[in-house]
């Protein structure tokens, strides 16, 4: 069997890309933070020394790296650069150093990286405008990764907002899908004049699964589906699954001075690379997770 490395592999993601590559035939290995088992590695990738142990023990045939940062609103700015950027670039040069060059290494970087360009649809021609710290590790992420292009078959992904089960509930739509769970009259929220993409994990996992096989390298491409939905279209959707009216007061202390208002993303590029992926409808998204 083709051997995959997930790092990040008891994240939200990767829990289910590890699921969803298992189920395809891969022998799939993963790296964690904090655990360590059969075929999952404790391992920092802050640390270069943790992930040459890792690529010398498992020495992977595809790799995609998922670790990181990924809660925009994470309270330690210095954090983003010292995970998303270093600890990404720790893992390039440790693949140069024993010189081991998988079939793949993808990277996720974010859709964050374009700030708000004050379009509806974007593309991977945009110059990025990063709004935060987030999106600015990423960036910059993918500005020294792109140096290795000449040495490592690279793609680097820009992920558009993707959302299932098992998703932690300070990201939005498992906070509202928690709301409803327990019954609740009011939720509280930031801007809500905004609209998202919001994919089904699956979709995510199915694009990664195709971007280790393509023919593609050197590539820097959004995981997107140009489906955007309104943060309020998801309430009124929710208030018909439950079956009562949800009140909706908007936060101060959530508003972002920030806020992309728009962020959905093209497509044309992926599924030139990879064909057309399909996605369930985002209501089963959301009656799945009410009822897991």
């Amino acid at each position: 069997m083709k051997k995959v490395l997930l790092t990040g592999i008891d994240s939200f993601t990767g829990r289910h890309l590890s699921s969803y590559l298992k189920n395809l035939g891969y022998d799939v290995f993963g790296t964690s933070l904090f655990n360590s088992g059969d075929k999952k590695y404790k391992c920092n990738i802050t640390v270069k020394q943790d992930i040459l142990e890792v690529l010398k023990e498992v020495k992977p045939n595809y790799f995609i790296h998922l670790s990181g940062i990924s809660f925009a609103a994470h309270g330690n700015n210095e954090d983003f650069y010292k995970v998303n950027t270093i600890g990404t670039i720790n893992i390039l040069d440790a693949f140069l150093e024993l010189e081991q060059k998988p079939q793949k290494v993808i990277l996720a970087s974010s859709a964050t990286i374009y700030g708000n360009q004050g379009l509806e649809i974007l593309d991977e021609s945009l110059c990025p405008l990063p709004a935060n710290h987030y999106g600015a590790s990423k960036y910059a992420m993918e500005c020294l990764s792109s140096n290795y292009f000449n040495k490592l078959n690279i793609i680097i992904t820009r992920p558009f907002n993707y959302t299932g089960i098992g998703q932690a509930e300070h990201f939005l739509i498992p906070k509202i899908v928690s709301h409803f769970k327990e019954q609740k009259k009011v939720i509280e929220l930031g801007n809500i004049d905004v609209s998202r993409e919001f994919n089904d994990v699956t979709f995510v996992c199915e694009v990664y699964s195709k971007l280790m096989l393509c023919e593609s390298k050197s590539e820097v491409v959004n995981i997107a589906s140009n489906r955007g939905i309104k943060l309020l279209n998801v309430i009124n959707i929710m208030n018909n699954i439950a079956g009562y009216k949800i009140e909706v007061q908007v936060n101060p202390t959530f508003v972002r001075k920030d806020e992309i208002k728009s962020l959905t993303g093209s497509c044309e590029k992926l599924y030139q690379m990879i064909d057309e992926v399909k996605q369930i409808p985002f209501e089963d998204t959301l009656k799945g997770m009410l009822e897991a």
